[in-house]
């Protein structure tokens, strides 16, 4: 579509002074914006032209429609008024009707009629009325009866009676008439109402015509309006007038100061355009347009790239002294007509910044490495490993790293050694000359390495076959690391927080040698690795620190008890130390405690926690407390400890700690359990039967808050096994403890009865791998003693029956074949009876066992008062008793029942007797026959 001028006639663009006229069909850059707006110009106006069509199309059918609603509105109202009436006379005029009226019960005979009646004419209601104003039918039958207001007197007279009103339903008309006998007298009234909504509209058959047209008309203008703007978009690309100069003006200024030469060929590879910058780059003359590229005096090699057309992707030419980066794209004919566009760039200037680009590629990729790699462990040799594996190859050839001794015992060093230790070596060869992991190196004073440690700075070699100190190190083992090409070395010291820790050292073979600029890199990645080594040291003496804390703390080797077989475990937590322990605590009577015990976190707190607990339970164990007691006790002791703990300000408690206490009597088989906040114990019997005893859990210590402890009792035959442990060993993430019950329940009942084979199958099958949590396991196979091993006799509360019981225990002595022991056990029982005679309450009961080389002799009342030992004055008749008791026996003491006490003495018998008996001796020679 061409746009005239004034004339009538295309205007005719104006030529640039000094150029040819562009060709038919271009356009010349002077003249471009001019004729850009002409053409929006005529864009603006179709767009305007639509737009008025569009206006005046909408009026018409908003007019023609407002016109088509207010006839509509009238012919329907009169067609309701019209239908009303009809009806209303039809239904007066019907035979019957005025008989009806004049019955004795009009409503019973007029309602079904004028229903049916409503629903036939479909009209809104019929109602029939006496002539004084009451009705006689009504759609709704409560309505029947009620009078009509004024409004129906001019009906009677014969006229019908119509009215328009608003209902709730809409607009309605109702007709009235009346209904005359033969004699001509009203006898009643017929009212029809009808809403004009039920009467059709002729608006809604027209109106979608009416639409129809109007849509029609619309998409028509439209259609031409789109028409004409589509041929001027084409033309001006979709631009407006000020966008289009705008662009061209941009365009022209980019295209001449744009740092990058840019060069139009057409298709027959003439030149059509180079800007300021391909000029200068290449050279170009003043008239370079419109000529071939081959007589522009271009290098070869840019020539042919040209000539080619193909794609070019930053193809290297040389221009002179100048490299340029060339890049060909040919035009696409679908966008304009066919020709290539070359654009260059002088590379001439990047390929040194391209060196030092690369570098510092390299070093940040070091970097990054080292900070992903290194530090993975805790450990200070395998951090020094990584150190040396992140450095090879991407930094050296080879890499060392030594450390100073405490260093790798956690140990912080005091001053400066220049003793080190290697303990890494990483290389890309196996077999480099250096010295092995392991070796003490003493370094010499000259040597980079000694230098690097003494001063704490970095230190380059970069010609190693050249330095004395370094030879001086070893000079035959230097010589082999030269000739096997090694030539240059950067040591750099391993320091932190102003410790010296080691050094390690950087060297090159295959790489060029070492410069001042990689002293930096070198120093960044040690500096990275020390921390990551001074943290590992410190971690391992915290580590070492509280594992010998929780060695010392946990039991070494358990007694041998007659009671029981006992077997162990204990394995720590991949976290390190927890507070999982347990204990085996010889009782008197040849009973035996056995406890496990859980102390919430990690670490040396959860340690000393533990320590201190095992500590309580002994010094509770050494009361004879029963076991509900104990942990009451317990408990108590925890909560104020976390009490103090807390008025100190430290969070770290022992509230959540668990323990389980269980005491075991082999002469009943009885065993007195209870737990606060623990796992039940396991019981496999004789015949391998595997069941969990229900043993009442108190609340974890610390939160009992003064609840109380219930004890279970069980009875364990000979050969039971008894099985404590920790949550650890049946909680895991993944595994739910009903789940770890039913493993452990399987493992135990595939065991081979020992208690040292019952741990391993239990760990092996329920520990794959090392645990999360600490696991403590606690075996005990049960015994019991035979009965030749127990003697015990009642107790007559008179003081002449002493004599009879020292004599039947002498007889049972001289039976077990313990006829040094007779002496003493003579004397300790005489005493022990004749006190409970003389101030216990009946009933009274000696016992007598013999557990292996120990005599246990206990005498016991219903008293709940101790005796207590006293060093007697020389003028006193009495007193000497307890402590001649005491001197004689290995250990007595008191326990007490629910009724009563018993005070018991252990003795040992066989070859240690005969001591026993000389000591006696001596000490009875202590006081005069007058005075015992």
């Amino acid at each position: 579509m061409e746009i005239s001028g004034r004339s009538g006639q295309p205007e005719r663009p104006d030529e640039i002074p000094g150029q040819e006229t562009e060709q038919s069909g271009s356009v010349p850059r002077r003249s471009l914006g001019r004729y850009l707006r002409s053409l929006v110009n005529a864009r603006s106006v179709a767009g305007q032209v639509f737009l008025f069509q569009l206006a005046l199309v909408v009026l018409l059918v908003a007019v023609t429609v407002v016109t088509l609603l207010l006839q509509d509105r009238r012919l329907t109202t009169e067609s309701a008024a019209d239908r009303s009436l009809a009806v209303a006379q039809a239904f007066a005029n019907s035979p019957g009707i005025a008989s009806a009226m004049k019955s004795s019960d009009p409503s019973a005979v007029l309602q079904p009629r004028t229903e049916a009646a409503r629903k036939l004419a479909h009209v809104d209601y019929i109602v029939a009325l006496s002539p004084y104003g009451f009705r006689w039918t009504h759609p709704d039958p409560n309505m029947i009866g009620q009078h009509v207001s004024t409004g129906y007197g001019q009906a009677l007279t014969g006229v019908p009676v119509q009215k328009t009103f608003d209902s709730s339903l809409g607009r309605a008309v109702d007709s009235t008439v009346a209904v005359f006998d033969s004699k001509g007298s009203p006898v009643g009234l017929i009212t029809v109402g009808v809403t004009v909504n039920r009467v059709s509209s002729a608006a809604q058959h027209q109106l979608p015509v009416l639409i129809a047209v109007a849509g029609a008309a619309l998409l028509l203008a439209a259609g031409g309006a789109t028409f004409v703007s589509s041929r001027l978009r084409r033309q001006t690309r979709g631009l407006a007038p000020a966008e289009m100069t705008r662009m061209y003006e941009h365009h022209d200024a980019v295209l001449h100061a744009v740092r990058e030469g840019v060069l139009i060929v057409d298709d027959d590879r003439r030149l059509l355009l180079a800007n300021d910058e391909a000029r200068r780059l290449l050279d170009l003359p003043p008239e370079a347009e419109r000529r071939h590229v081959t007589e522009l005096g271009l290098a070869p090699d840019i020539v042919d790239l040209l000539i080619s057309g193909h794609r070019a992707n930053d193809e290297v030419c040389l221009a002179g002294d100048r490299l340029l980066a060339v890049n060909l794209r040919p035009v696409d004919p679908k966008e304009g007509p066919p020709g290539t566009v070359a654009t260059l760039r002088d590379t001439t200037e990047l390929r040194e910044l391209a060196g030092k680009a690369e570098g510092a590629r390299q070093r940040l990729q070091l970097n990054y490495e080292a900070a992903v790699r290194i530090g993975t462990t805790l450990d200070v040799v395998l951090t020094a490993e990584e150190l040396a594996e992140v450095a090879v190859p991407m930094f050296a050839d080879f890499a060392t790293v030594e450390l100073l001794d405490p260093v790798l015992h956690g140990g912080e060093p005091t001053e400066a050694s220049t003793e080190v230790r290697r303990v890494a070596a990483v290389g890309i060869r196996d077999d480099p000359p250096f010295y092995p992991v392991g070796r003490l190196i003493r370094l010499v004073s000259s040597s980079p390495v000694a230098t690097s440690v003494t001063t704490q700075r970095a230190v380059l070699e970069a010609d190693l076959a050249t330095s004395d100190g370094w030879r001086a190190q070893d000079p035959e083992r230097t010589q082999r690391v030269i000739d096997y090409g090694i030539h240059s070395l950067i040591s750099v010291p391993l320091h932190a927080r102003g410790v010296l820790l080691g050094v390690a050292d950087f060297w090159r073979s295959d790489h060029e040698p070492f410069e001042e600029d990689d002293l930096p890199c070198a120093e960044e990645l040690a500096a990275r690795a020390a921390v990551c080594i001074d943290n590992a040291r410190r971690y391992t003496r915290e580590h070492t620190t509280a594992v010998t804390l929780q060695r010392s703390l946990l039991p070494g080797l358990l007694p041998e008890h007659s009671a029981l077989d006992v077997g162990h475990r204990y394995l720590p937590a991949r976290a390190g130390v927890g507070g999982d322990w347990f204990d085996v605590i010889p009782l008197p009577g040849a009973r035996v405690a056995l406890v496990v015990g859980d102390v919430v976190g990690h670490g040396l707190h959860a340690a000393v926690t533990m320590g201190r607990l095992r500590t309580a339970v002994h010094n509770f164990s050494a009361l004879d407390l029963p076991p509900d007691e104990l942990l009451v006790h317990l408990d108590e002791l925890a909560e104020r400890i976390d009490q103090e703990a807390a008025a100190e300000g430290k969070n770290a408690g022992i509230t959540g700690a668990t323990c389980l206490y269980a005491v075991y009597d082999p002469v009943s088989g009885r065993c007195c359990l209870a737990r606060a906040g623990h796992p039940g114990p396991a019981l496999v019997g004789p015949d391998g039967k595997v069941t969990f005893p229900d043993v009442p859990v108190a609340p974890p210590l610390g939160i009992g808050s003064g609840l109380p402890v219930e004890m279970t009792e069980l009875y364990l035959p000979e050969g039971s096994q008894l099985v404590l442990y920790t949550d650890g060993l049946v909680e895991e993430r993944g595994r739910d403890i009903d789940s770890g019950l039913e493993m452990l329940r399987d493992a135990l009942a595939e065991s081979d009865g020992s208690p040292e084979g019952t741990c391993q199958t239990v760990l092996d099958a329920m520990l794959t791998a090392r645990p999360s949590d600490d696991v403590a396991l606690l075996v005990a196979r049960t015994r019991l003693l035979a009965q030749d091993q127990v003697a015990d006799w009642d107790v007559p509360n008179d003081i002449a029956a002493v004599s009879r019981i020292r004599a039947e225990v002498t007889s049972r002595l001289e039976t077990w074949g313990l006829d040094q022991a007779v002496f003493t056990t003579e004397l300790i029982i005489s005493e022990l009876v004749t006190n409970a005679i003389r101030y216990g309450i009946d009933p009274i009961r000696t016992r007598v066992l013999r557990d292996g080389n120990t005599l246990i002799c206990e005498v016991s009342d219903g008293s709940s008062t101790s005796p207590h030992m006293r060093r007697a004055a020389t003028t006193d008749e009495g007193g000497r008793g307890l402590f001649l008791v005491a001197q004689f026996s290995q250990r007595w003491g008191t326990r007490y029942l629910d009724r009563g006490k018993i005070i018991w003495t252990e003795q040992v018998v066989g070859d240690e007797a005969a001591e026993s008996a000389a000591d006696a001796d001596a000490l009875l020679d202590l006081w005069p026959d007058s005075e015992l």
